[in-house]
This record gives structure tokens, C-alpha cells and sequence, in this order.
């Protein structure tokens, strides 16, 4: 089993789901969005499962700090926003094969690492 996890290492969500991970002895691969940005392809994989909306953290500062709370921009438009300013993501975009979430999930992880376990 091998998980990407999306993300920046300064976030508390993306350094707790690495840990989740480690102590299962779960390999990792991060993609940390300080070093490199989010391609609009990996973003539209979440967005078509979760929708555009779940992937923006209103609650982030960056959100406040650009004044989105009252932006009403397209799903094109937020997909770009989110390349440009990776921060304004909800954090980790944890994916493992087709399997996918949004945030801290520890038990749909659970489920994955139970799937994932030999018999």
C-alpha cells in the first residue's frame, strides 16, 4: 500500500495524516504544495468527486485575508484559484488507488489500511 497525501509539511492535518500513516508503516508520498503547486488535473480529480466547495477551507486566513466570502466564482474559476493559492485547500487531499479524501479522515483510512492488509 502507498498513499500520496497533497499538502503542505507547515500543516498540522497534513503532518497528523503522515503520522497516521507512518505508524502503520504505510509508505507516503508527499507533495508538498510549498515546493510544488497543485496541477489543475490532480484538483479536478477531487473536485469531480467531492465538488469544488468541499476542497476550499472558508476557515483558512488566506480566505479572509483575499475576501472570498462573498466571491461567487465559477467551478473553473475556484479550480484556478486553488493552483494559484494552494493554502486556501482543505488539507490533506490524501489519495490511495481510485480512493480519495478531503481533510483529516482518519477512519475512511482505517478502512483503506483494513483493505489493504494481507489475510
Amino acid at each position: 500500500m502507498e498513499v500520496q497525501i497533497f499538502g503542505v509539511r507547515k500543516s498540522a492535518a497534513t503532518r497528523a495524516a503522515l503520522r497516521f500513516f507512518a505508524e502503520r508503516r504505510i509508505k507516503t508520498h508527499l507533495v508538498d504544495f510549498d515546493v510544488r503547486g497543485p496541477s489543475l488535473g490532480e484538483l479536478r480529480r477531487f473536485a469531480q468527486r467531492f465538488g469544488v466547495r468541499s476542497l476550499v477551507d472558508a476557515e483558512s486566513p488566506w480566505y479572509a485575508e483575499l475576501g472570498l466570502g462573498a466571491a461567487s466564482y465559477s467551478d473553473d474559476r475556484w479550480l484556478t484559484k486553488l493552483v494559484d493559492q494552494p493554502r486556501l485547500l482543505r488539507m490533506p487531499l490524501v489519495r490511495w488507488q481510485q480512493r480519495l479524501t478531503v481533510g483529516p479522515d482518519d477512519a475512511t483510512w482505517r478502512q483503506w489500511y483494513e483493505l489493504a492488509r494481507p489475510s
